[in-house]
């Protein structure tokens, strides 16, 4: 027998938000300072998410292939924004490599799920197009972000052991392919890390969400599985295309390292 899905009212959200009080009572106690932070990030949740909320019903009701595409475009974008917003370094040109491999990425494992796999019909029905795509952007501009700060970390660490290799003769892709594989590893092991717990230590949001609404746990089970799998594939894929992106820029044809293309942010 599966349970009824019960709806959340507004006293009930309101009850559960008291709960971020837990979080600003240890940062006051142990004087952290994250009061005012943990304030706005919960305020801005929220209303996202709200915001969000609606948005999406009235999406759902009109079942407009171009309104999906304008959303998943303006998705798009931001992730690529966000992936290089948490970087010590920027580049010229990082935003666009980021956009690139995010949007090339989650592109093809969107069509390869909801068109190969799922069969979704219509092919740009937002019930299914619109979460699936948040959950593989998130994951990817997290490894995008990661794999970026690691490579221009390394390279500017290791700029006098790279120079080196390069004034005895080795190429830009010799000198280098150390702090690449090491940054396609840090981008990439997150994902690994929350699929060898998953089932286990944590239950994904997804198929929490699919079973809480009533779905049969075997079929969310499933759904998860699927999306797992696209998610782990579009974040090796954004991680690998945006290393490559940002090695081009910042060593030339001449196998010379360009750290002068590098800007450090002072704040974060």
């Amino acid at each position: 027998m599966t349970a009824a899905y019960l709806p959340i009212n507004t006293w009930q959200l309101a009850l559960a938000a008291l709960l971020i009080l837990i979080n600003v009572a240890l940062s006051i106690a142990l004087q952290l300072g994250l009061e005012k932070q943990l304030g706005l990030a919960a305020l801005r949740m929220t209303v996202q998410l709200l915001l969000v909320g609606y948005i999406l019903k009235w999406i759902f009701t009109l079942q407009s292939p171009w309104l999906v595409l304008a959303v998943t475009g303006v998705m798009t974008v931001l992730a690529g924004q966000s992936a290089i917003s948490r970087t010590k370094r920027r580049y010229r040109g990082m935003f666009w490599n980021s956009l690139v491999s995010i949007f090339a990425s989650s592109a093809l494992m969107l069509g390869v799920t909801v068109v190969g796999i799922i069969r979704v019909e219509p092919w740009y029905n937002p019930q299914y197009i619109i979460p699936i795509l948040g959950m593989i952007l998130g994951n990817s501009l997290t490894g995008a972000s990661l794999a970026l700060d690691r490579l221009t970390e390394d390279l500017t660490v290791r700029r006098d052991q790279i120079e080196s290799l390069l004034a005895l003769g080795a190429t830009r892709w010799e000198a280098a392919q150390q702090t690449i594989q090491e940054a396609l590893r840090t981008g990439m092991i997150p994902t690994i890390n929350s699929m060898m717990v998953m089932g286990t230590v944590s239950l994904p949001g997804m198929m929490t969400g699919q079973i809480i609404a009533g779905a049969s746990p075997t079929d969310a089970v499933r759904y998860q599985i699927v999306v797992i799998f696209a998610i782990a594939a579009a974040t090796g894929l954004t991680t690998i295309g945006i290393v490559l992106l940002a090695f081009r820029s910042l060593f030339n044809a001449q196998h010379q390292l360009r750290l002068d293309r590098l800007e450090l942010r002072l704040k974060l």
